[in-house]
């Protein structure tokens, strides 16, 4: 059985593999593993392939005899929050979060507004596998309608988290880089609603993101630090393209790395709860550990990729989670990485605290970070891997494979693992020193380069 779906949905390049038929075919196997007459939720992201294979999925759908409810170009993070309360038993969303913008793809949301589970991926692959028609008589054909809440659903449900009247107190001045993407339906208004001056970057959808990549590197947000220290701002935030994180920028212009924000909430979060579970990747930072601790907190560790940390925030009843990259779960709000509760949340740590950003991160411990990446063609994942193994194991303190493979040694870790989202292996790398930290990441490099003949990107 093919595998369709990778760390967070299904992505392919659109005019390649991602065609209207593999469009249908993934559509026509989504409607075929839920009973007919069901209401099913539709919602797509700004790219400009998205209305289009939108428009195949809701017909399919329909065709299949299934009741659509089209929810419109939102955040990602707002399709999940609107999937429940519209009724729907599922949801599919037409987006390929911080790809470039050659890319589109599919995610699955469950009825309860979570990504849906590898099992439930399973079921639509061996039924894509299968090519089985999921086609009605005429009469049984579904009616497609459409719900223009979403925005303003989402938006309530985030402002009744916070304490809007601290944070408006406090007079923000932001700067909003929305990447051309999906945040400038939400986010944009969020601010406005908490009291907060704001200056907007790249604040019109545009599919081919052409103030930069939909990624929130460092490297593409150069106008966003200017535009803080030129304007006086508080704070600069970032989005990627369908909203799902946030980035932050302070007030001197420095891009935040995203293991210090994680680390920061997580240890608000343990100390409002007086301890408690924080889930996270097997690639974030001992900082987030090591901050929550000393509260009362612990850490459980999953595959990278948020299905995973939702599901077992679900099961553990965490009281926080998130990923090293931006992407923080509020699940007071909703199990799902969300870029606008994050900022809501990040504004409203800043009003509780009345302290600057830059002092609080400065409290937490610190370890030194290096994170590459390495092309490497999917068919020779497996091979690589077992090569950089042999190189990196040998007299190692500890080895773990929950996901690809992470080994201690040298008083810190190097993690090598395939991307679920593009033909790369990503390497991470945390020690005490820069220097130890960095030599542990080129360890890892120089095995995965001569394994695969590639250079870094």
């Amino acid at each position: 059985m093919a595998r369709l779906f990778g760390t967070n949905g299904i992505r392919e390049v659109v005019g390649g593999p991602l065609t209207a038929p593999f469009a249908t075919r993934v559509a026509t196997a989504i409607a075929s593993v839920v009973p007919p007459g069901r209401p099913l939720a539709v919602g797509w992201d700004g790219r400009t392939s998205s209305p289009g294979l939108a428009r195949i999925v809701s017909a399919t759908f329909a065709l299949a005899g299934h009741r659509v409810i089209e929810l419109g170009l939102l955040p990602t993070p707002a399709i999940q929050y609107s999937v429940p309360r519209v009724g729907a038993e599922l949801g599919t969303i037409v987006t390929a979060s911080h790809n470039p913008p050659e890319f589109n793809g599919f995610k699955c949301i469950a009825a309860d507004g979570l990504e849906a589970s590898r099992e439930f991926e399973e079921a639509i692959e061996a039924a894509a596998e299968r090519a089985s028609p999921a086609s009605v008589a005429y009469d049984r054909v579904g009616e497609i309608a459409s719900d223009s809440l979403g925005a303003a659903r989402y938006l309530d449900g985030i402002v009744a988290q916070v304490d809007r009247a601290a944070i408006a107190a406090r007079k923000f001045t932001v700067v909003l880089d929305c990447a051309n993407g999906a945040a400038a339906a939400t986010s944009p208004a969020l601010l406005r609603r908490l009291g907060c001056r704001v200056v907007t970057i790249n604040g019109q959808v545009d599919g081919t993101f052409p103030g930069h990549f939909p990624e929130p590197t460092e490297a593409n947000l150069a106008d966003l630090r200017r535009t803080v220290t030129a304007v006086g701002a508080d704070l600069g935030i970032a989005h990627d393209g369908d909203a799902d994180r946030a980035v932050y920028v302070d007030r001197a212009g420095r891009f935040i790395p995203g293991e210090e924000m994680l680390a920061l909430h997580a240890r608000d979060a343990v100390a409002r709860h007086h301890g408690g579970i924080v889930v996270t990747s097997i690639s974030s930072p001992q900082s987030v550990e090591d901050a929550i601790r000393p509260l009362g907190g612990t850490v459980e560790y999953t595959r990278v990729g948020s299905p995973a940390i939702s599901h077992s925030m679900q099961r553990t009843h965490a009281v926080f989670g998130g990923e090293d990259n931006g992407g923080l779960i509020f699940p007071a709000f909703q199990l799902a990485r969300d870029g606008a509760m994050s900022v809501a949340g990040t504004l409203d740590l800043l009003a509780r605290s009345d302290r600057p950003l830059t002092e609080m991160l400065a409290e937490l411990p610190h370890y030194p970070m290096v994170k590459e990446k390495v092309d490497c063609p999917v068919a020779a994942r497996d091979r690589v891997l077992r090569s950089v193994a042999d190189e990196l194991t040998a007299g190692a303190e500890r080895v773990v494979t929950l996901d690809g493979l992470k080994v201690y040694r040298d008083g810190g870790w190097v993690l090598v693992r395939p991307s679920g989202t593009e033909p790369l292996l990503r390497v991470i790398a945390e020690a005490r020193s820069a220097p130890a930290a960095r030599a542990l990441a080129d360890r890892a490099l120089a095995a995965a380069r001569a394994a695969i003949g590639g250079t870094a990107t």
